[in-house]
């Protein structure tokens, strides 16, 4: 007795299982440094917003110390 009802499953095709091929030394030259590029960049943003926090949460700090 099968618990698992195979007309329900769906149909997978060869291609979507099958293995990628190696990338080429220079396209994985180039991947790699898109994927630094796109981490500097996630970086760069992450560090704008903390000194925005930091800039904002000063401004408020002061603007309460005033009152």
């Amino acid at each position: 007795m099968s618990l698992i009802n195979h007309n329900r499953l769906p149909n997978m095709l060869i291609k979507e299982i099958a293995p990628t091929k190696p990338l080429t030394p220079e396209k994985a030259r180039i991947k790699a440094l898109q994927t630094q590029k796109d981490n500097a960049n996630k970086a760069l943003k992450a560090e704008r917003d903390r000194q925005k926090i930091t800039k904002a949460q000063k401004t408020l700090n002061k603007a309460l110390s005033i009152q």
